[in-house]
């Protein structure tokens, strides 16, 4: 896979703001949360979400967003042939 391509849009106390565009056969890398954030997806497409428990897809549908807390553990791979681009807004000081 090739790497997804993250651009910090802000970084201040209180939050953390990250576009994300995962061109087809990209991936974010292994992470984890370290704060609660919010996904607001720019495209619509399906993502696969791996995890210890396996893989699983994730449907999205642009500006209709949605909420995790933090400890979240998993990488987001883009399988399709489609672009998807979300941004991500962390949470500091939660």
């Amino acid at each position: 896979m090739l790497p997804a391509i993250p651009t910090q849009q802000s970084d201040t106390t209180e939050a953390r703001v990250t576009r994300w565009h995962l061109p087809p056969g990209s991936a974010t890398g292994h992470h984890r949360h370290e704060y609660d954030y919010v996904i607001v997806p720019v495209t619509d497409g399906t993502m696969t979400i791996v995890t210890d428990a396996g893989r699983s897809p994730a449907q999205i549908q642009a500006g209709v967003s949605y909420f995790r807390k933090a400890g979240v553990e998993h990488d987001v791979l883009n399988e399709t042939k489609t672009d998807i681009v979300f941004v991500e807004v962390e949470i500091k000081n939660s």
